[in-house]
């Protein structure tokens, strides 16, 4: 396996591991490096593949093809430690001579444990991975724990040239979750607030701002899909507004919707099912309304979605109006 370029220390990685299991985090460390080491030639041209699905043919393509006029490829893999064993050890003999158009990056979105990722065996063990940590190109990165949450306040703060009182800082630390999107959020909103207009506070973020603006969840996926199963899209669509990562929000929302359709079938067909009593008599309502019909209707919707989404058809913002738009109608009352 040769390096990218080998009398160059300061070359730009053949390829990049990226092991961290916060997406917002993984999002900053590819725009860092992006402005570190920029394209040959014009800008980026970008391709994202998911590792629930088997990269097809063009993947191979983009990782491995040397033209003299090519453009500067840059692949992003997200949960990239979903692929099988057989897909990695392809992919490792492919990167034993990574191509100068293109860089991949691969994004191990893995837990961690006792300060160590749970990387899949098939994956440590690859001779890719042993040169790529030789070479310097993987990084590591736990996410946000509560022991570094107020690190990386302090950090996003400054960038954001937000100056905390003492206090006001505590209060914001201790009230959000470690999750690199809710922090960033909170942040932006207390900008905002900032720039309203403070008289009294001299510009400084006070505790009564964090106070208002303390965390809360950015849209309740649940309460979203209780809104659809009432026929409420207005609240639905209010739901969703409220979330600026739309990437993150679709597929915790497909997940969850993908679960909540074979609950409803399991019911309808008559399965023994664990239910909360107060939702137990709604459920079974939907169930039945719904019909085989219906729920299959449903869970092809969720397929379809995701597809459109990975396919590149359409954006996450267009695929959850079209999903709510479609599942309302499909879950409201009025329907047969």
């Amino acid at each position: 396996m040769s390096p990218h370029n080998g009398s160059d220390e300061k070359a730009r990685p053949g390829f990049s591991f990226l092991v961290c299991p916060d997406s917002r985090l993984l999002r900053s460390r590819i725009t860092e490096q992006l402005a570190v080491f920029p394209p040959a030639t014009g800008p980026w041209e970008r391709h994202v593949y998911w590792g629930d699905e088997e990269p097809p043919p063009r993947f191979w393509e983009q990782l491995s093809l040397q033209g003299l006029f090519g453009a500067s490829r840059l692949l992003l893999i997200r949960q990239a430690q979903l692929w099988p064993a057989a897909i990695w050890k392809k992919l490792s003999q492919a990167l034993a001579r990574p191509s100068s158009q293109c860089w991949p990056f691969f994004c191990l979105e893995v837990n961690w444990e006792k300060g160590q990722p749970k990387i899949p065996a098939h994956i440590a063990k690859l001779r890719c991975m042993a040169f790529a940590d030789q070479r310097g190109w993987i990084w590591r990165h736990e996410g946000l724990t509560e022991r570094c949450v107020r690190r990386h306040v302090q950090q996003r703060a400054r960038e954001l040239e937000l100056n905390f009182e003492a206090d006001a800082l505590e209060q914001f630390c201790a009230s959000v979750p470690p999750d690199a999107q809710a922090i960033e959020n909170e942040l932006q909103k207390l900008a905002l607030l900032r720039g309203s207009g403070d008289p009294d506070g001299g510009g400084k973020i006070t505790a009564a701002m964090t106070a208002t603006a303390a965390w809360s969840p950015e849209c309740n996926v649940f309460a979203c899909i209780r809104h659809m199963e009432a026929g409420n899209l207005a609240a639905a669509w209010r739901e969703l507004a409220r979330s600026r990562d739309s990437d993150s929000l679709l597929f915790s929302l497909l997940a969850l919707l993908a679960r909540e359709l074979r609950l409803l079938w399991q019911i309808r067909a008559g399965e023994r099912v664990r239910l909360h009593p107060s939702e137990a008599g709604l459920k079974k309502q939907l169930a039945l309304r719904l019909g085989p019909r219906g729920l299959a209707e449903g869970m092809a919707l969720v397929a379809d979605a995701e597809w459109q989404v990975k396919s590149g058809r359409r954006t996450p913002e267009q695929t959850l109006e079209f999903l709510a738009a479609r599942l309302t109608l499909l879950f409201g009352p009025s329907q047969p």
